[in-house]
This record gives C-alpha cells, sequence and structure tokens, in this order.
C-alpha cells in the first residue's frame, strides 16, 4: 500500500471510530416522528418496482457508492451525498458526475418517494434513510433477502466527484485493492465476497468490461486468460462486438440476472465472473473458501450472511444527531 494509501486508510478507519461514538442509529426511528414513513415507502417500492425490476439493482448499487466516500475526516459515507447535484453558486462537481457514477440510475424514483414522504412529515425523514430503505424493500420485491435497517442517518452537506473517484473501487479492480476499500470502511473480506453477491442481480454496459476481451494487456487484440474463453467468445460474438461499444447492455449473471440466487458465486468458480473485480474473488484462498462454502451451502444462508454484511455497511460513516441537515429536496442542500 502506498504511503497516501496507508494514511487514508488509518484516517478512515479513525474517522469510523470517532464517529461511532455518537452514530446511534436505530430501530423505527421515526416511530414518533413519522410512523407512517416506512410503510409509505415500502408501499411505494412494491407499487414500483415489478414494472421496472431492473431498478432493484440500480438502486442496489447507488446505495453502495453513496456509503463508499470517504474524505479525510470528513465523514461521508451514508448520507446521501450522492444525490447531490451540482449547482451554479457552488461551482462544485459532486460525486453523481464522477466517473465512477456517471451510469448510476434510480435518482427520480428517490425524488418520487422524497416528496410523499415529505407530504406526510415535511423536514423529518432524511434522503440517506430513504436510501437505505428502498434498497431494502427493492431486493425484498425481487425475492431476495429482508435486512434490519436502522435509521436516524442524517443527510450531507458535501459532495466531490474526486472523492468518489478515490473511494469506489472500479470493475478493474484487483484484489488487494479490494481489499484495501473494504478495510477502508471497516468491512472485511468475507463482507467483499458477501457484498459482490449483489451482482446476482442486475446489468452492466460493456464499456465496464470490455477490456478484458479486446485489450486486456494494453495491446489491441489481447484477451483476459482468467476469463473463460467460451464464454468471452459469446460476449464478443453476441453483446459485445466492438471495444468501442457504449451502449449495450449485458446480465451480470446470465440466465438469473432478475433473481437473487446463489448463481453469481457457481460462474465465479467457472472463470465467468463478468468484472475483473469479480475474477478477483477466486485469486486468493482465502475469498475462494467462501465463495465454496455459498455455493456448497443453501439459499437461506446466503440471504442470512447477506444481510448482515449490508446492515453493517448502511454503518459506514453515518451521521446522526445534529450532524448534516434533513433535506428538503434530495438533489440540493437546504437554503
Amino acid at each position: 500500500m502506498s504511503t497516501f494509501g496507508l494514511g487514508l486508510f488509518v484516517i478512515c478507519i479513525v474517522g469510523i471510530f470517532l464517529d461511532a461514538s455518537h452514530a446511534q442509529l436505530q430501530l423505527n426511528f421515526y416511530a414518533k416522528s413519522c410512523p407512517k414513513a416506512e410503510k409509505i415507502i415500502e408501499d411505494y417500492v412494491h407499487k414500483h418496482i415489478p414494472n421496472a425490476p431492473s431498478l432493484a439493482a440500480a438502486l442496489l448499487r447507488l446505495h453502495f457508492h453513496d456509503c463508499f466516500v470517504c474524505f479525510l475526516l470528513i465523514l461521508q459515507g451514508c448520507d446521501g451525498s450522492i444525490l447531490l447535484n451540482f449547482t451554479s453558486s457552488t461551482k462544485n462537481q459532486t460525486e453523481k458526475v464522477s466517473i465512477s457514477n456517471q451510469s448510476l440510475r434510480g435518482f427520480s424514483f428517490i425524488d418520487g418517494v422524497k416528496k410523499i414522504v415529505e407530504a406526510e412529515c415535511p423536514g423529518v425523514v432524511s434522503c440517506a434513510d430513504i436510501v437505505a430503505l428502498i434498497t431494502r424493500d427493492s431486493v425484498v420485491v425481487t425475492g431476495g433477502p429482508f435486512w434490519n435497517v436502522p435509521t436516524g442517518r442524517r443527510d450531507g452537506k458535501i459532495s466531490n466527484a474526486s472523492e468518489a473517484l478515490a473511494n469506489i473501487p472500479p470493475p478493474t479492480s484487483n484484489l488487494s485493492s479490494l481489499q484495501t476499500s473494504f478495510a477502508n470502511k471497516g468491512l472485511n473480506l468475507k463482507d467483499l465476497v458477501l457484498l459482490s453477491g449483489a451482482h446476482t442481480i442486475g446489468i452492466a454496459h460493456c464499456s465496464s468490461f470490455s477490456t478484458r476481451l479486446y485489450n486486456f494487456t494494453g495491446a489491441l487484440g489481447t484477451q483476459d486468460p482468467s476469463l473463460d474463453s467460451e464464454y468471452a467468445s459469446n460476449l464478443k460474438g453476441k453483446k459485445c462486438k466492438s471495444i468501442n461499444d457504449n451502449t449495450m447492455i449485458v446480465e451480470m449473471d446470465p440466465g438469473s440476472f432478475r433473481t437473487f440466487d446463489l448463481s453469481y458465486y457457481k460462474l465465479l468458480l467457472k472463470r465467468r465472473g463478468l468484472f475483473q473485480s469479480d475474477a478477483a474473488l477466486t485469486t486468493s484462498s482465502t475469498t475462494k473458501s467462501y465463495i465454496n462454502q455459498l455455493v456448497k451451502g443453501s439459499l437461506e444462508e446466503f440471504n442470512a450472511e447477506f444481510a448482515k454484511a449490508m446492515e453493517k455497511m448502511g454503518r459506514i460513516e453515518v451521521k446522526t444527531g445534529s450532524a448534516g441537515e434533513i433535506r428538503k429536496q434530495c438533489a440540493f442542500v437546504n437554503k
């Protein structure tokens, strides 16, 4: 790890422990201040996600990207900073426009939920909590696991594109960089394997993995040898027919990309993970052992473990108490 990387690791971890002293999330935080909030959110998700099931994966990814930003002692974490728009008054390029986040979706869905919740309880429920709740509820609608979502997060006022680029692991990550990135957030290798299981649902653009097919060593025509050759041929012949394809989408878990199951892990063991970061999980005896345990176990066991990892991730560097604010609109800080 570089000196800068080690410094960032220490600072982020220190930030996590400093924040832990007052980051008291709790179940049913809004029981008195907005008792219908969680039911309103759940009903909205159950009404709309069946008509757009791919949004479940998009919202899961958005939640992950929101939680993974840390910059020095400014605790970003799960604070809804991913939702903020660029404004001419601040001239600040926000996380939303970072290369890491330009393919994110679900912002208008979140705005729709926020509008209804604000009508019920103005200025009470944070955008950060809404993101955490709709992510869980969307996964449940797809047949995935339920997990507890303690609430009481407050919304951040700072959002910088450069921080997103520096903190969010790209799909080209190797195991070492993934391990460092997750450790920076207080997550371990088991959490890495479990949270990567979110790739059991959803889609990806060819541009996020086409280097593996066409330009792996930097020379045009080279292919990632860790990728199953039959799978690679299928991708090149039927999906990503050019290294310049930026529009075609591919299932991350072919054949069951709308179903929360163990297929993703089975494909990893067949060298058919779509991203380099997927393939990286099989390069360590520790992470590969976790994968084998999941494949040999039951779906119920995976669901339970995934739920624990999601609840743990949802606590990363949250703001509570008087920190931050409760935004009136998720895309803008309060005036």
